[in-house]
Formats: C-alpha cells, sequence, structure tokens
C-alpha cells in the first residue's frame, strides 16, 4: 500500500525495483496488478485513504527479506505484507463499480422455498399421552 500524495512515476519505480529484485535474486515475476485508490478501515500516516498494488512471484527467502528491506525504508510504502500463494488460486481486485446482477440484487425472501419431503423413517411418531398419578 503506498501512499496516495506520492507521485505516480515514484509509484511505478519502485514497482521497477521489486521486479529488479525478484529476477536478479533468482525469483520469477509473475504478475503485478495495480488495485488503485481505496479508502482505509482507519487512518494510518494521518491519511484516509492508500493506493494499493498486489504483486505476484516466486522468490528465495533471502530475495524476499531484501525486498522486504527496500520497502521498509521508502517514506512512499504505507504497509506491505508477503504471503505464501496458493496455487491454482486467484486474487483480483475488489471492484466497487461492478453492477449487481438484477437476480442477486432480489431479496432471498421473495424467491419461493423448495418443498421439502422426508422419508417415512424420519417422520414423528405421535407421543403417548403421560399417566397422571
Amino acid at each position: 500500500m503506498l501512499d496516495p500524495e506520492g507521485a505516480d512515476a515514484h509509484q511505478d519505480d519502485l514497482i521497477k525495483r521489486v521486479r529488479d529484485l525478484v529476477e536478479t535474486g533468482g525469483g520469477t515475476w509473475r504478475s503485478h496488478d495495480a488495485w488503485g485508490r481505496r479508502r482505509l478501515a482507519y487512518p494510518i500516516a494521518k491519511k484516509a485513504e492508500g493506493v494499493y498494488h498486489l504483486v505476484v512471484f516466486e522468490a528465495p527467502a533471502e530475495t524476499l527479506d531484501e525486498i522486504s528491506r527496500v520497502l521498509k525504508i521508502d517514506d512512499a510504502v504505507m504497509r506491505h505484507m508477503a504471503t505464501k500463494h496458493i496455487e491454482g488460486s486467484k486474487t483480483s481486485a475488489p471492484r466497487d463499480e461492478t453492477p449487481m446482477p438484477a437476480a442477486a440484487a432480489a431479496p432471498a425472501a421473495a424467491a419461493a422455498p423448495a418443498p421439502v419431503t422426508v422419508p417415512a423413517e424420519y417422520e414423528a411418531v405421535p407421543a403417548e399421552p403421560e399417566e397422571e398419578e
């Protein structure tokens, strides 16, 4: 997550530097997805927004340590986090502008519930009346 007040050129340079570190460290660059400016859940350094970037790469532990060191000393980086990517999983940016389909927008209560059938062996057996003493 980068400082929204930072120059776009500096953000591009920072992403390029991370890519160079991955490739020179023996890693493989997979993808970069610029999620864009997002409102934060709480202010960080008196800023209410941040610019999110998702980078996916494979690299040795030493390269990841170097990337983390570089990101920590850059003032434009508000937060960073490295996680293990599970092969086959897909991570995409949350899109606010995606319209909700009309069928999904309708409340669930409006749909008629499907009838439920209970097998005979599970049907309720009438309780025997209790004896009074």
